[in-house]
């Protein structure tokens, strides 16, 4: 039942910038543990300097907290009818344009790419860009796809 599913209409919409969000040194160690990254730059600022970052450097993945955040905005938004306990997690990828260090300001925009509708399923494309809330300059990209099933 196509009723069910996310919006089509919302393919293209594109999601106001967030506030700024503070990259902290005990989030990044946090998330660290939590994904197992055992290099020393995650958790000491000394060993992360010695390899020419400023401050502790997130793993590859912590991206990721940062483009929840922002996917939140289109995923709660009652008009886009998002029932999320029918949503599992389809893809992700990211493309990083420079390492994520503690003491970064980000903000994130949120672009929905796509919502396609196949045999009772939606497949939604975001595309979160995130950059220096500084100057622009771009950090990370985070695209993700959910599968979002429709109404039994």
């Amino acid at each position: 039942m196509t009723d069910t599913l996310p919006d089509p209409s919302f393919a293209g919409r594109e999601y106001p910038p967030t506030a700024p969000y503070g990259v902290g040194r005990e989030k990044l160690r946090e998330f660290a543990a939590a994904v197992g990254a055992r290099h020393p730059a995650h958790v000491d600022p000394d060993a992360a300097r010695g390899l020419g970052y400023a401050d502790v450097v997130a793993p590859a993945t912590f991206a990721v907290v940062i483009a929840q955040a922002a996917e939140a905005q289109y995923i709660q938004d009652p008009a886009a009818a998002i029932d999320f306990s029918r949503v599992v997690h389809a893809d992700e990828r990211f493309t990083h344009h420079r390492p994520i260090v503690a003491g970064d300001e980000l903000v994130t925009v949120l672009h929905v790419d796509s919502v396609v509708h196949r045999a009772g399923i939606a497949m939604v494309t975001t595309r979160c860009e995130i950059t220096a809330a500084d100057d622009g300059a771009p950090v990370s990209t985070v695209t993700s796809t959910l599968a979002v099933r429709g109404e039994s």
